[in-house]
């Protein structure tokens, strides 16, 4: 069976005809361009990657660098956070109770102001109460004591010198409270 296949690939062979092109320089350069362009892809897939890799390290050992650096200060802020959280709510906390005991130190304060105002009203009408009878005691006093006195002139005077004598003013009926008391008694008609 070989000599078969073997007979048959040099019949295939001598009647294929093989041609060569003749090449110029053009399609020579063009060719060494094509293969100095594959080595220049291949030489800069390899920098690539060489530098790629060289990245990686950096950025490797920065973020280690950055974890070893911000670790202390990350859990310190969040320490500080929980501590402003704990600060806040307390405040919030203080300032609720202070709230209420504002309000309710404005309520106990209108109470006292309204019952201040009502002992107030209750010693203004206890005081024109007070007025009003030391006014009355003292214009009777007064009538008392000028009656006294006139009583007293007149015994010790001889009874024809009481008709002679010229008429004295009558006392003054008392005035309404915020009237005027000053005022002069009126005159006796002399009856």
């Amino acid at each position: 069976m070989t000599t078969f296949f073997s007979g048959a690939a040099q019949a295939a062979v001598a009647d294929t005809v093989v041609m060569i092109p003749v090449r110029d320089s053009v399609a020579v350069a063009a060719d060494v361009a094509v293969l100095v362009m594959g080595a220049s892809v291949v030489v800069l897939a390899i920098v690539h990657v060489w530098l790629h890799r060289g990245i990686r390290r950096t950025v490797e050992e920065i973020r280690t660098h950055a974890r070893q650096t911000f670790a202390p200060v990350s859990e310190r802020a969040r320490s500080i956070s929980d501590n402003v959280e704990f600060i806040t709510d307390a405040l919030r906390t203080d300032v609720r109770h202070l709230n209420d005991s504002v309000r309710a130190l404005t309520e106990r304060l209108h109470q006292a102001s309204n019952r201040m105002e009502e002992r107030i009203e209750d010693f203004n009408a206890l005081m024109e109460v007070v007025q009003s009878e030391a006014e009355d005691i003292f214009i009777d006093t007064a009538a008392t004591v000028r009656g006294v006195r006139e009583s007293a002139k007149s015994i010790g005077r001889p009874r024809s010198s009481l008709r002679e004598a010229p008429p004295r003013p009558a006392v003054a009926p008392p005035l309404p409270p915020g009237e005027d008391q000053r005022a002069p008694p009126a005159e006796d008609s002399g009856g």
